[in-house]
């Protein structure tokens, strides 16, 4: 319940203060946000399955963005970031889909 809470201070509190993205970080931010829902929607998961552990969790966010993020720079690097970002969102995307699924399995058994 933690990180869905988090998740929903986080959008109320950038809803509420409008901050600034540095222009070098902006290309970036999106995969971020993708990668950080990625984890978020994980742990939602784990803690309906009761395996959910906190130290996974934060390791798991913090990964998936730091890892996100390097691939999106590795591709604007190389000249193919555009590319790089497209596979990116695809697979958290996949990711985000069948942990929904898992989640709306046990929370409806359909």
């Amino acid at each position: 319940m933690i990180p869905a809470l988090g998740l929903v201070a986080g959008l109320i509190l950038g809803l509420l203060l409008h901050p600034d993205v540095p222009l070098w970080l902006q290309p970036y931010l999106p995969i971020a946000v993708v990668a950080a829902l990625d984890a978020v929607f994980g742990a939602v998961r784990a803690v309906l399955d009761g395996i959910f552990n906190d130290r996974v969790f934060v390791i798991s966010f913090l990964s998936n963005v730091v890892v996100a993020a390097l691939i999106v720079f590795l591709g604007d690097q190389l000249g193919v970031g555009s590319q790089l970002s497209t596979g990116v969102v695809v697979v958290l995307g996949l990711r985000i889909f069948s942990n929904m699924a898992a989640i709306r399995r046990h929370l409806f058994h359909a």
